[in-house]
């Protein structure tokens, strides 16, 4: 090859890398597009699936790495905003996640030269649940959420979870790709297949996907329902439009004024229950109504614990949860305090029941490995990292004759987390965020999108108070029945159905990305063995 046919194939396969990632990013809410251009996922992927094609095995992982940086680089741009880290290392984990993808992706079209995009379908759907697992579980950026306002399409999610709307999705990508950019042939006999593949789309797989794309559609018409006679809850959701974090207890004080000041003209409406969002009252309230070691922090507790007495509706309250636990935290400096992020449940003043978050933001919130990585640890310590302790609770509050549960913040991206609330006995879904921090309504918008699939895999109606947005009340069928303004102090007060049904994956959970994982390693054997088949002399 000369030098300027291996400029020009670098260039061609910058350019379609390039395309893949302005894909990607489009489909997601962003700064162009605010709910996202959900018609661009079911093309996304058509450049990455090309380049594979035409890289070579090392090109592949260099490209793979290259596309992981710059694509959650793009999309996720407002994570530094979160943590000086944490866009760093966002970039850095998907580097490393889509240099693999890329390696397994190129092996596919190796062993299957004709069909190895099915076997590609199924390794970015195996890629997408696993990445949503573990300490480092992220789920922003699967491609089922991109079709969040598409309701007919996403109704499957009651059976399938966001894998099935995935599934849907991402496959048009890796058939076109291969329809248009065919491997390179390995033999005379492979050259016959691919020339008949390059004017002769493989119709037979093109047509079970229509059929199976079909019967979304007439699933989803058929599977929305109307909850008007169903019982309701009137919830009060309160947006005070602060990041509860910045300043001082003199800030933390007119937070909490803010904070009464809308609850009260909430209460006007007679609500059942009153929502403050995640963390939004900042002083430890356990830990200074039990140890009072700072006076002016206690006085603002008590002025809360106050107000809350003289209520008789319930609040939910997003606190620091500090206790003293030795066995946890053995440092006598630090009045062997632990902190949890945690949902409050206040009832004439007093707490009755809490709810520590289960699954905590990798790095930001929660690092475990401090005596593995010591250096890291510091690192993240010294760039203000406040860290918590996990809970593992899978709490159902109870009050007024309700049942519901507080994922908090981002666990409403894991489909898991509100499946188990519901195992457990939840009728209604309660989100409590602070996304204050991203000063970026396509932050706010990608997290709501994720938050719509809660409700439908679960036919549960799910509220969430948010501090700056997206507030709001969503049905059992994934609507939005009503939003608040993002980036205004305001309050929503709001009925909501009240079910007690049990969806198909409430039932049997993530099952579909099992079926891919057995259908992954059923392939990669079968290739092999062909493989090993086509080698042997005849």
């Amino acid at each position: 090859m000369n030098i300027h046919a291996g400029k020009g194939l670098f260039l061609t396969n910058l350019a379609a890398l390039v395309l893949g990632v302005a894909l990607f990013a489009g489909a997601f809410p962003n700064p162009f597009f605010e709910n996202g251009a959900p018609f661009l996922a079911w093309i996304a992927y058509v450049p990455v699936f090309w380049l594979i094609s035409r890289a070579t095995v090392g090109g592949s992982v260099l490209w793979g790495a290259v596309y992981g940086y710059a694509e959650y680089g793009l999309f996720n741009y407002w994570l530094s905003a979160f943590h000086p880290l944490a866009g760093v290392i966002a970039c850095v984990i998907y580097l490393v996640y889509l240099a693999i993808l890329f390696f397994l992706l190129k092996t596919a079209v190796m062993l299957f030269p004709k069909r190895g995009y099915i076997l590609q379908w199924l390794l970015w759907l195996c890629f997408e649940y696993l990445r949503t697992r573990g300490f480092l579980g992220y789920a922003y950026g699967i491609t089922g959420y991109s079709q969040w306002q598409i309701l007919p399409i996403i109704q499957i999610a009651d059976i399938f979870g966001v894998w099935g709307v995935s599934a849907l999705v991402v496959f048009p990508s890796a058939w076109l790709a291969s329809a248009l950019a065919p491997p390179a042939a390995r033999s005379a006999k492979d050259a016959t297949l691919y020339k008949k593949a390059r004017f002769k789309p493989d119709l037979i797989p093109l047509c079970v996907w229509a059929l199976c794309l079909a019967a979304a559609f007439v699933y989803g018409f058929a599977a929305r329902k109307d909850y008007v006679a169903e019982k309701t809850a009137r919830i009060a959701l309160i947006q005070h439009n602060t990041d509860p974090w910045l300043g001082d207890i003199v800030e933390y004080r007119r937070n909490f004024e803010k904070l009464t000041r809308l609850s009260d003209e909430a209460l006007r409406e007679k609500p059942d229950l009153v929502v403050w969002s995640e963390t939004a009252f900042v002083p430890r309230i356990f830990w200074h109504q039990t140890y009072r070691d700072d006076e002016a922090s206690w006085l603002l507790v008590k002025d809360l614990l106050d107000y809350l007495a003289r209520q008789t509706v319930p609040f939910i309250i997003g606190n620091d949860d500090g206790r003293r636990e030795p066995d946890k935290n053995p440092n006598a400096n630090e009045k062997y305090r632990v902190d949890y992020n945690a949902a409050l449940l206040f009832e004439k003043g007093a707490i009755v029941q809490q709810y520590r978050k289960n699954h905590l933001v990798p790095f930001t919130e929660y690092f475990p490995y401090q005596k593995q990585l010591p250096f890291f640890y510091k690192l993240l310590k010294e760039a203000d990292t406040h860290f918590w302790e996990k809970g593992t609770e899978r709490t159902v509050f109870e009050t007024n004759g309700l049942k519901f549960s507080t994922p908090i913040c981002f666990e409403d991206t894991f489909g898991y987390l509100s499946r188990n609330f519901v195992e457990n006995g939840a009728e209604l879904i309660v989100n409590i965020t602070n996304d204050a921090w991203s000063k970026s309504l396509s932050a706010q918008m990608q997290h709501l999108s994720t938050a719509i699939f809660r409700a439908v895999e679960t036919r549960r109606s799910m509220v969430r108070a948010t501090a700056s947005g997206q507030t709001c009340a969503i049905d059992p069928n994934g609507t939005i029945l009503v939003m608040a303004e993002p980036f205004t102090e305001t309050q929503l007060v709001v009925d909501v159905p009240v079910m007690r049904e049990t969806s198909f994956y409430v039932q049997y959970g993530d099952f579909l990305p099992f079926v891919c994982m057995v259908g992954v390693v059923v392939f990669i054997i079968l290739g092999l063995i062909m493989k090993r088949a086509r080698k042997l002399p005849s």
